[in-house]
């Protein structure tokens, strides 16, 4: 097969050989004019050795005429700014000794070039064939001839290393293969002596007379001298401030660029600001140390050359995939834990893998969040357990028999007893290993679970105890006479007395600044801890506020009367009110939240889960079959990854159960 005589078609017959390594030999071919040898063919991407060597027995090369040559030549040069009487008048060549030119052929194929633009081509070339002209020096594959024929000329085009001929750099040099037409020269000269204003109406008057496939030319001719991949040409230290200010999902598109744009947007530090800004405060499972030093060679490499993806790129991704798991992935079928009988679940704690539920047969339950098997049953009171606390392996619970115990969670085994109070234990706070507990007795009392002992009696309300709050420095206590008091347990006084409640408390919160005090009263205080003052009074719900929670001074609190509301504290606004068509059908029994969802329980049988920021209702988490008729959820306990659901009836409905749904990524 020759080479300079191929087609597209014929080409793509040979061993190796695509449709576009194909077009690439003929456009080469074109440009140089035809192959001097089958050896050229190397400069071309997606040809090297092996393919001359399986191929070498079926392509050879023609002669290449003169005239190709003097064409490409002049076809090239039209791009420069060498002004075109030059080219046109320059002197053919002297022939080569041992060659003779014919009388008058010189100047014969000079008239003939210059009227080839409105001539025919066939004949000029036929002519031209004729007329033998002087032998040319061809420079050979290793010194680039196609860099000498088609200047590279960098218009901040995208750093991809697109070889010199492909279609990413011929957007930016459009070669048109014939003469330069007639008169080009004089008009040029007239051109460049014409005022700005001048040219500009001309260019104008030009464009108006052109067909579309001109005017598309000249648009595809402009424009790539005006786009300039700037990211990739800037100092990486400024591209990644500057991607900086891209939000994660414009980094994840932008990465899909090319190679340098996915080597910026997977840099680590850049993530690690991503995460920062999305408060995600865990570090990734294997952190990479001095990640940009070693990145500034497109960042670590697997032996498979791959790019190693950046471990808090990783970890946010594992988190927005959650996120979406939770908002609108399939639900798992959950893990059913079945215990307590037909007994009311009173309290619920979970941590990392453990579930300890109590109830008011007088037992604790742990069970494992993992395989959902009840690892060990507590027993040893002998009423009823309505408090319990959780951290790491020590479990304090409240009974109705008067007493708290403290169990190791691992063994199983009773520590301790603790014996003071002379009525209910219904409430209890721990922290740091000290832990506080309420009573009807009207007493709070602050024991050491390490030891047992009672360290302090805070005396001073005058009637049941109904909850406690504890930080470490203050004590917090609301009761059924309608108080919320103030405590220093280490001087054992009473700070403050909270009075504005007019009827019993039911449930509070407490961050150390703020005090929030729910009550029969319908109404929901916020108090400063130091000052004793009332900031704000939150009115809005009809009946007994029955959970509430509070982080970063967002209050969201539950109530008898099916609604949860969103609260600032520091302003006393009501941020959202969750309801709608889609709200609870009866009481809600409790509720958690983070920075994305509330999460919601009631009466009704139903686990709802609400978007925090605009309070929309995004759907059922949980739905009993028994819901309206008797199925209750009575606690709700989640975590980032999964959620419990301490499920049951009071007419035997449904079993006693809890649920675990499981929301973690699963590769």
């Amino acid at each position: 097969m020759d080479l300079n005589c191929a087609t597209t078609e014929e080409l793509e017959s040979l061993n190796g050989v695509g449709r576009t390594i194909a077009k690439s030999i003929v456009e080469v071919r074109t440009v140089l004019g035809g192959f001097s040898s089958v050896e050229d063919l190397k400069g071309i991407p997606g040809i090297g050795q092996n393919f001359l060597d399986v191929n070498k027995d079926f392509l050879c090369c023609s002669p290449i005429s003169s005239l190709s040559r003097r064409e490409t030549r002049g076809s090239s040069k039209g791009k420069t700014e060498r002004p075109t009487s030059q080219r046109r008048s320059s002197a053919p060549k002297a022939p080569c000794k041992g060659q003779t030119t014919p009388k008058g052929s010189s100047s014969k194929s000079v008239k003939r070039k210059l009227s080839c633009g409105s001539g025919n081509r066939q004949d000029y070339e036929h002519e031209e064939s004729q007329s033998p002209s002087p032998e040319k020096k061809f420079c050979t594959p290793g010194h680039k001839r196609l860099l000498k024929l088609l200047p590279m000329r960098n218009y901040g085009t995208i750093k991809t290393g697109t070889p010199i001929l492909s279609p990413v750099d011929s957007r930016c040099r459009h070669m048109t293969f014939c003469s330069p037409p007639a008169g080009l020269e004089e008009w040029l000269r007239m051109f460049h002596q014409w005022s700005l204003e001048e040219r500009k109406y001309a260019l104008d008057e030009i464009i108006e007379n052109c067909e579309p496939t001109v005017v598309r030319h000249i648009m595809g001719t402009i424009e790539p001298r005006f786009q300039r991949d700037f990211i990739s040409l800037l100092p990486r230290e400024l591209a990644l401030y500057v991607l900086s200010f891209l939000e994660p999902r414009d980094l994840l598109r932008a990465a899909q660029t090319c190679k340098c744009w996915q080597t910026l947007c997977d840099d680590n530090l850049l993530w690690k600001q991503k995460c920062k800004q999305a408060r995600i405060e865990e570090e990734p499972v294997s952190p990479v140390k001095s990640v940009r030093r070693r990145s500034n060679t497109f960042q670590q490499t697997n032996p498979n050359n791959k790019a190693v993806n950046s471990p808090f790129k990783k970890l946010f991704m594992t988190k927005q995939r959650v996120y979406w798991n939770w908002r609108m992935g399939p639900l798992r079928p959950s893990k059913v834990l079945k215990g307590h009988d037909d007994h009311v679940i009173t309290c619920l704690q979970f941590c990392g893998s453990k579930i300890v539920s109590g109830s008011d047969d007088g037992t604790l339950k742990v069970w494992s969040a993992i395989s959902g098997k009840c690892l060990r049953t507590l027993v040893g009171h002998t009423g009823g357990v309505w408090s319990s606390q959780l951290s790491g392996n020590t479990i304090v619970s409240g009974s109705t028999d008067r007493t708290l115990k403290v169990w190791n969670a691992d063994t199983g085994h009773c520590m301790h007893t603790l014996y003071g109070h002379s009525s209910t234990v219904r409430c209890m706070d721990m922290h740091d290993g000290t832990v506080v507990s309420g009573s009807r007795d009207g007493t709070l009392r602050v024991w050491d679970t390490s030891s047992g002992n009672c360290l302090h009696v805070l005396v001073g309300h005058l009637a049941a105890v109904r909850c406690v709050k504890y930080d470490g420095r203050r004590v917090v206590s609301g009761a059924y006479d309608f108080l919320v008091k103030v405590w220093d347990p280490e001087m054992e006084q009473c700070v403050h007395t909270l009075q504005g409640h007019t009827n019993r408390v039911y449930s509070l919160q407490f961050d150390g600044v703020y005090i929030v005090s729910g009550s029969l009263d319908t109404s929901i205080r916020v108090w400063h801890v130091e000052t004793g003052q009332c900031m704000h009074t939150l009115i809005g719900h009809q009946s007994l506020t029955s959970g509430m929670e509070l982080k970063n001074n967002t209050l969201v609190s539950g109530n008898a009367d099916s609604t949860v509301k969103i609260w600032d504290i520091t302003s006393g606004q009501c941020l959202q009110t969750l309801a709608g068509p889609n709200k609870h059908q009866s009481a809600v029994t409790c509720l958690q939240f983070n920075s994305r969802f509330v999460i919601t329980s009631s009466d009704d049988g139903t686990v709802k889960i609400w978007d925090l920021r605009t309070g929309e209702f995004i759907r059922d988490l949980v739905k009993l079959d028994s819901g309206g008729s008797g199925g209750v959820v009575w606690r709700v306990k989640c975590d980032e990854k999964k959620l419990v659901c301490a499920v049951g009836s009071r007419n035997g409905t449904e079993e006693t159960k809890l649920l675990v749904l499981d929301f973690d990524v699963h590769e």
